[in-house]
């Protein structure tokens, strides 16, 4: 309607103009015809005039001259007009420009203002005294108030809560507030920007309700926070659970201990190992679940220190060489000697995943065995970590679920092998947290591979490390006579860095016959072959340089027969790089081959002389243990009950002149802990050197030893007490402790 009134309003002006110009020139076209008639009739009447003056010639110059004057006149008024319509005309089409423009500039005002009403943001203008300008229907109803009202008014929404405002770098300010809304609240994300308006600078506000992301979120902390909560409940309750387990776990596996080391018949022997067997199995269940707890709380720590890399994977070989022994298998390891003899690293996760992997390897091997292999990786200071066996092997849709928490190959209710699922989770998570990978190969029926590749690097040199120097064995020949195919080849392959030149028999009749053909610089012979050599008298046909014979530790009370038989060395399985090259270089080494193992209850002081012992342990069973271990070991154990006690304990004892030598102090005890009984302790040695104290703890946790070291304690032993672990702490306090007068 606004559009047709304005087009009739135009239509009536253009008509009233034609209108008065019709006019105008209607008049002018009169006054010219009545000044030609008005001149016409002047002359005729001067033509008639008769006087003496008058005359005819200039009389009809002058009226030709009106003439032309009156011609002119009426031309140039006629190109005035056609000039003015012309002009006319493009105002006209001016005029009919800027109409359109105005009807195309008032349709997109229609259509902006459409458009900001029917959105849903919140959407303010206001001129810099803080007056609403312009406000759109929703934030009319959120101000609960007609636009009527709010225009030209200073008006500030109810806030309830507002977060921090950002300012971003072409001015735009960004905040979130809480806006009371009827019997509720919504939370309105604002971003405001300067623009122009009618009175000059104003600033336009567009909001955004998001109170249903706000409330998600908040939603989402809340139970970020529960769960933190349970974790750290859970961390907790295992800590707890594992001390619990831990403390009675040490009476079993100690008094297990002492058991064996009593006269026993054959049946009792076995049911204590058996005991102390179940009791080692649970152990290793409970520092599995206990290192989950900590990979999952993400309190796994790692340590960069120095290392001697062989001596690691040799000392994990050694420590699993019983069990695969004990299977019928054989278990060896070959460090690549172009690696770094000492590298900076965690060993003890390291050694985590090397015993984790190469325990599964014996766990799944039957036949044959398993190696260790260490070279170096595709890129510079990686390090590649390699365990073979040729066990069951793995499926291929197994070969990665494995690496997940709970997972085994075989999780039926009926599987063969048993076990937490855990120990492979937690072997890749410890790889990814040293920026390594792992990875598997395998074929069901033919064994696995499992690899791991870590960045280790190299350890700068320090005083005091020795390096290894191999042989140099160029132009030497070294026969292996080995039935296990692990042992010999990766002798032959270490002989081979060394540069001899190797050759592998698998019994003793292919060496039997390969002996005549050459010279040999050196033999190696597995025991159960060599037995067999000295049988058939094959062992003294012909003379090799060095003889050498590889046993395993329960088998050295064979040692002086096969000395006499003549074997001029011997290697204890699996054998390590230095022992090879130490063997291989001597003429004789047979001067330990009566040796008896001293047993541990015969183990005396090194000075000849018990220490004084304080032991802090509320559990009677373990009172008992540590007392029995004590006593066998040549010390003076005194027990007391709690921390209390054992403050009351210590200042008597240096009171009378006789301090101890040595506390063992558990570190949870009623009452008194053992970690306030330190403190004490360590307040009262105002004179006089300070005693040793060493924790005795159940729990096995970072945080833990770092209490008690801050305590003022010395070091640490974790329950289940090791008997060699306590051994080298006594001889620790022994070389400390004053000599008596």
């Amino acid at each position: 309607m606004k559009n047709i009134s304005a087009n009739q309003r135009i239509s009536a002006i253009r008509a009233a103009s034609r209108n008065t110009r019709a006019l105008v020139l209607f008049g002018r076209t009169v006054v010219i015809t009545l000044s030609v008639i008005s001149g016409g009739l002047g002359f005729l009447t001067g033509v008639r005039m008769q006087s003496g003056t008058y005359d005819p010639h200039s009389y009809a110059i002058g009226s030709g001259a009106l003439f032309a004057g009156a011609c002119a006149i009426i031309a140039f008024l006629l190109m005035r007009r056609r000039a003015n319509k012309i002009k006319r005309r493009l105002l006209e089409v001016r005029v009919e420009e800027l109409s359109d423009r105005n009807w195309e500039l008032r349709e997109a005002e229609e259509r902006a203002r459409s458009l900001l009403e029917a959105q849903g943001d919140v959407i303010v203008r206001r001129d810099p005294d803080g007056r609403v300008t312009y406000a759109n229907d929703a934030f009319c109803a959120l101000a609960e108030k007609k636009r009527e009202k709010l225009v030209g008014q200073i008006l500030e929404l109810p806030v309830l809560d507002r977060g921090v405002m950002t300012v971003l770098a072409d001015g735009t300010r960004v905040h979130d507030q809480q806006i009371a809304f009827g019997n509720g609240a919504r939370w309105i994300a604002w971003r405001e920007v300067a623009v122009r308006g009618e009175r000059g600078s104003e600033v336009q506000g567009v909001g955004r309700d998001v109170t249903d992301r706000v409330e998600a979120e908040r939603a989402l902390e809340h139970t970020r926070d529960q769960a933190e909560t349970a974790n750290r409940a859970k961390s907790r309750f295992l800590a707890m659970v594992s001390h619990e387990i831990r403390t009675p776990l040490n009476g079993i596996l100690g008094m297990a201990d002492l058991l064996l080391d009593t006269p026993l018949t054959p049946e009792q022997i076995t049911y204590a190992k058996a005991a102390k067997t179940s009791g080692e199995t649970l152990l290793s269940l409970i520092e599995e679940v206990l290192d989950f707890s900590k990979i999952e709380a993400g309190k796994l720590d790692l340590e960069a220190r120095p290392f001697a890399l062989a001596q690691l994977v040799e000392e994990a070989v050694e420590l699993l060489a019983p069990r695969a022994q004990a299977r019928g298998i054989e278990i060896a390891s070959f460090v690549d000697e172009r690696l770094p003899a000492h590298v900076v690293g965690d060993e003890a996760r390291l050694r985590q995943v090397l015993l984790n992997l190469a325990g599964n390897a014996i766990k799944f091997t039957e036949q044959g065995g398993v190696a260790v292999i260490v070279e170096p990786g595709e890129h510079a200071n990686e390090i590649r970590f390699q365990v073979r066996d040729s066990g069951i092997g793995l499926a291929p849709e197994d070969q990665q679920r494995i690496f997940l928490d709970f997972e085994q190959a075989d999780g039926s209710s009926t599987r063969k092998f048993g076990g937490t699922g855990l120990g492979l989770a937690i072997s890749k998570r410890i790889v990814e947290r040293m920026d390594g990978r792992i990875a598997v190969q395998s074929q069901t029926g033919t064994g696995s591979t499992f690899s791991f590749v870590v960045p280790l690097l190299p350890a700068p040199q320090e005083q005091g490390q020795s390096e290894f120097i191999a042989p140099d064995l160029a132009g030497c020949a070294v026969m292996i006579v080995a039935a296990a195919e692990i042992e010999a080849s990766l002798l032959a392959r270490r002989l081979g860095r060394w540069g001899a030149r190797t050759c592998a028999a698998v019994d003793e009749t292919i060496a039997s016959a390969l002996l005549p053909e050459r010279r040999w610089d050196a033999l190696l012979v597995d025991f159960p072959l060599a037995q067999k050599m000295i049988a058939n008298g094959s062992l003294g046909k012909f003379r090799v340089p060095r003889r050498i014979v590889l046993i395993r530790p329960s088998e050295r009370h064979e040692l002086p027969a096969l000395k006499a038989a003549g074997f001029t060395g011997y290697l204890i399985k699996p054998v390590r790089a230095v022992s090879l090259a130490a063997r291989l270089r001597a003429e004789d080494h047979f001067e330990h081959a009566a040796e008896e193992v001293v047993a541990e209850s015969d183990v005396q002081p090194a000075d000849g002389r018990g220490l004084s012992i304080l032991v802090a342990e509320d559990n009677e069973i373990n009172a008992l243990l540590a007392r029995a271990l004590l006593v066998r070991l040549g010390h003076r154990p005194t027990i007391a009950g709690n921390g209390e006690a054992a403050v009351e304990s210590w200042t008597a004892a240096r009171a009378a002149g006789a301090p101890y030598d040595l506390i063992l102090m558990d570190v949870q005890m009623p009452g008194m802990d053992g970690l306030e009984a330190t403190r004490r302790i360590r307040a009262g040695e105002t004179d006089g050197p300070p005693t040793s104290i060493v924790a005795l703890t159940a729990n096995a946790y970072a945080e833990d030893r770092e209490a008690c070291l801050a305590a003022g304690m010395d070091a640490l032993l974790v329950k289940p007490l090791d008997r060699e672990r306590l051994r080298e702490a006594l001889e620790a306090a022994a070389r400390r402790a004053p000599l008596a007068a």
